[in-house]
């Protein structure tokens, strides 16, 4: 009886010894999941279940410096299109402009911003075209190739216009942008007959005289030009005419110093335009700003060889011509046969005001600083009594060489309207060759001097003329 009792007493022990056991191990494994986490020593509080280990951060991949395009069919992506997936060849030779339309049409067509590529390493020449919005969404035109035109007026085909090649017209919210070359190929159109020629007197002779602007931009609005090298139109290499809200930036023009009537940038009734941190250098203006143009701002441009940044010609054929708010600054023009110019047409009506040029280097320029109101082409033009009103016009800091054929500066107003409200401070111009400093030349013209300027402009006179207190119209428009 006695081992009896023992041995139950051994046997209850040894039951409990085994249920404690158990316990443990199931605890020390519970523990272990729980407190498993890759990397972290932080206690956790208790959870009926394991946590899961955190995913890895993403890589972020970087973004592209250019609209991302793939080499494959287009309908891989709704809103990219490769232009020789439409057929282009850009061998230089074939006629491409058949697939550069279809392309066009159909990113004009996209529900969403729709990208249009010009591929890196080939040529594609265009007829003269009209790319027409307006589009469902934005675009994009990235030029990474060469586009150019039929060579020459011998090429160009006898329907289509000889005044312009690619144009944008109706197009709203735009780029073109691209580190591809746009050329011109413009030499056999500066050796019509008509063009002035490089010998003697730039004599010209009878004939078509009709040379296409490379780039048109027309009704439209919210554009962006960017980063393209654009040479040798056969006449101006940009236009914009009636557009709003236009940018333009880090572009370069090239063209020959005799190249007749390359204007590098043309505005007409277009308002709100930046022209930044560009290289122009051509045969004409290099940013030529004509009528109807409001709140224009020009920085960081370097101009030359060519004729300067101009205001006009305005008021040709007694038209009635309006420029305000034009900001020109932070520039360099060079061996330029002018620098900031504003000319204006006998006959003419309306205003020229709010005017400022700042801060721009002049290295070996005719004409620094000029008001022509007595612009013409030949030599009978009869002087009339009417023009446009010039006046607000600020010329600060503006330093450097000027070519000893002309005046440092020139303020030739007209005889019934003269010009008021000019404004000089820190102007400094010197001879680029020798010791002689011209006299500044003055016609019908009234302002002030800020500073002492060099050369002194004694000429320029003081106060309002009687005739502009009298005339409460003033042309303004």
């Amino acid at each position: 009886m006695k081992y009896s009792r023992l041995s139950f007493l051994v046997l209850c022990i040894s039951l409990l010894c085994l249920v404690l056991l158990t316990q443990a191990r199931r605890h020390h494994t519970k523990n272990k999941h729980t407190h498993h986490h890759k990397g972290s020593h932080i206690s956790h509080p208790p959870s009926s279940s394991p946590a899961p280990e955190p995913a890895p951060e993403p890589e972020l991949a970087p973004e592209p410096a250019e609209p991302p395009y793939n080499d494959g069919d287009p309908s891989n992506s709704s809103q990219v299109f490769d232009v020789r997936k439409f057929g282009a060849a850009g061998d230089g030779v074939t006629d491409d402009t058949d697939a550069f339309k279809m392309a066009w049409d159909t990113a004009c067509q996209s529900d969403s911003a729709a990208v249009i590529i010009v591929p890196k390493g080939l040529s594609f020449m265009i007829q003269s075209t009209i790319f027409t919005g307006p589009c469902k969404g934005a675009l994009v035109f990235q030029v990474d190739g060469t586009l150019m035109p039929p060579d020459g007026p011998e090429s160009w085909p006898k329907n289509e216009s000889r005044r312009q090649w690619l144009v944008f017209y109706r197009i709203n919210e735009m780029s073109l942008q691209g580190g591809g070359l746009i050329d011109g190929r413009g030499e056999k159109w500066w050796d019509l007959p008509c063009k002035p020629h490089k010998g003697i007197n730039g004599t010209t002779l009878p004939g078509p005289c009709d040379s296409p602007i490379a780039i048109r931009f027309f009704m439209s609005s919210n554009l962006t030009v960017q980063g393209l090298k654009i040479k040798n139109s056969p006449q101006f290499h940009f236009r914009f005419d009636n557009c709003q809200n236009v940018h333009i930036e880090s572009i370069s023009i090239t063209a020959p110093a005799l190249s007749p009537n390359t204007d590098g940038i043309h505005i007409e009734n277009t308002n709100v335009v930046e022209i930044y941190n560009s290289v122009i250098s051509n045969g004409d203006d290099c940013v030529s700003i004509g009528s109807g143009c409001h709140n224009v701002d020009i920085r960081n441009i370097t101009c030359g060889p060519g004729h300067g940044i101009s205001i006009g010609s305005l008021g040709n054929h007694n038209s009635r011509a309006c420029v305000s708010n034009i900001t020109v600054k932070d520039s360099v023009i060079k061996v330029s046969n002018n620098g900031v110019r504003i000319k204006t047409w006998q006959g003419g009506s309306g205003v020229v005001s709010g005017v400022t040029f700042s801060n721009i280097h002049m290295d070996n320029v005719r004409n620094p600083i000029i008001i022509d109101q007595f612009y013409c082409l030949s030599k009978d033009c009869t002087n009339q009594t009417s023009a446009v009103f010039v006046s607000d016009i600020l010329y600060d800091n503006i330093k450097g060489t000027y070519d000893v054929r002309s005046p440092p500066m020139h303020f030739g107003c007209s005889d019934s309207i003269p010009c008021t409200n000019l404004t000089l401070s820190e102007v400094e111009l010197l001879p680029a060759t020798g010791d002689i400093v011209s006299d500044p030349f003055c016609w019908n013209a009234y302002g002030e001097l800020q500073t002492l300027t060099i050369p002194p402009v004694s000429c320029l006179m003081e106060g309002v003329p009687r005739s502009i207190l009298d005339n409460n119209d003033k042309g303004y428009c």
